[in-house]
């Protein structure tokens, strides 16, 4: 007889777990607390959907810092190539770009939305909007259904829990799966922000604000050890920096009670103090008898100027066959070595993805069976794991969904 697998939640891991079990013969029920599916992923990757990476599985792997050994099993079986294979099959075209990111031709994450809908429907997965879920039915440490929030209750032989983590609750990632796991007997490890924009003790000038820098190198320190690096695009905002590499680097910072951590910003990471010097020699030669801050607009973008002046402290107006070698140093070092304490990561609500959740100890990582309850799965965000940015968090949440989907409906 056909299996009756509930999912609550419909997301990326959501998603593809109804569409899997119900490939697999089952009778499928996706119950999804928006008016719509797939809330996140449309504002994923500035609404471009990054919707995995296509390196090898041990570089994603390697990409996966919190629990990465966890997913060895859902990677293997439903890999990067599945994925692509899969969303080609029902007509979205792909695309790889730099960092080995995968995207939709389109640029469109209604696209990848729209693609998983199509799938849903060719196996005839309902899909139940605006339809929370309160509580899971058990009965000797078996699943038995769901209660909705209205009190009816959904009978079902699987339950698979999709429901995201806390961060941008307004996709509806609000930590009730947290709740429902924990009255089913789950332990929740502590949640943090992830992948998140870093406040700085310094105020960011206003000039500042809005300003992208790519191909820029970050060191990140924890207590004057250097602890991280990293290469790429980085963008200021009003409460300090944002962007990929920042993202990346507040995956590891927490406890800004006990730890201190410092970002220091290499400008010119192609360049070697010595190649950087001679390039600056030049620029002064160019701009002789023109006022110092004139003599870098070749080397810096226009924003960046004022506010790398200033950090010198000469005298803006000095002429530049005035500028001493003492202070064409301190303007060396500091284009290769702009400092900023970081006060606080942004809040949660902010974040990509939630640090934390259920703990993968009671997971069998095989299956995405809880190992504490029959019948009841999980998949996605909701699990304590966590990769960085490049596609690879949406890649977990369509490998662990394929694995809970497939074993659901057995």
């Amino acid at each position: 007889m056909d299996k009756k697998v509930v999912v609550i939640g419909g997301g990326a891991a959501g998603m593809m777990a109804g569409y899997f079990a119900a490939k697999e013969g089952a009778s499928v029920t996706i119950l999804e607390k928006n008016k719509m599916l797939g809330r996140k992923i449309r504002i994923s990757g500035k609404g471009r959907c990054n919707l995995t990476n296509a390196s090898d599985l041990e570089t994603i792997i390697n990409n996966i810092y919190r629990n990465g050994n966890f997913m060895y099993s859902s990677l293997y079986s439903f890999t990067n190539d599945n994925l692509i294979d899969l969303f080609e099959s029902f007509g979205l075209k792909l695309k790889t770009e730099r960092g080995n990111r995968v995207f939709p031709v389109s640029d469109k994450s209604i696209d990848v939305v729209k693609t998983m809908e199509k799938m849903l429907d060719s196996k005839n997965v309902r899909v139940k909007t605006s339809s929370t879920v309160k509580n899971i039915i058990l009965e000797d440490e078996k699943v038995k259904g769901v209660v909705l929030s209205n009190g009816t209750k959904m009978m079902a032989d699987r339950v698979i829990v999709t429901t995201g983590g806390k961060s941008y609750p307004l996709t509806g990632s609000t930590g009730d799966g947290y709740i429902m796991a924990k009255k089913c007997g789950h332990s929740i490890t502590d949640l943090y922000p992830a992948l998140v924009g870093l406040e700085t003790r310094e105020p960011i000038s206003e000039e500042l604000v809005g300003l992208n820098l790519r191909n820029i190198s970050i060191n990140l320190y924890k207590n004057g050890k250097k602890i991280y690096e990293d290469f790429g695009e980085l963008e200021y905002r009003d409460y300090g920096i944002d962007g990929p590499i920042i993202k990346s680097a507040s995956c590891y910072m927490d406890n800004f009670q006990k730890n201190n951590y410092k970002i220091v910003l290499d400008l010119k990471p192609a360049l070697t103090y010595e190649k950087l010097d001679a390039r600056i020699l030049r620029d002064f030669e160019k701009y002789s008898n023109k006022p110092f801050e004139k003599s870098l607009k070749d080397l810096l973008p226009k924003k960046m100027i004022d506010y790398i002046v200033y950090k010198t402290g000469i005298d803006r107006k000095k002429p530049v066959h005035q500028v001493s070698k003492e202070e064409r140093h301190i303007l060396l070092g500091l284009i290769k070595g702009v400092e900023y304490d970081i006060k606080r990561l942004r809040p949660i609500e902010e974040a990509i993805v939630t640090e934390g959740g259920i703990s993968v100890k009671e997971v069998n990582p095989s299956t995405m069976e809880s190992k504490l309850v029959e019948g009841l799965y999980f998949a996605g965000e909701i699990l304590d794991i966590n990769g960085f940015t490049g596609g690879y968090n949406l890649q977990i949440a369509f490998s662990t969904g394929y694995l809970a989907g497939i074993n659901s409906a057995q």
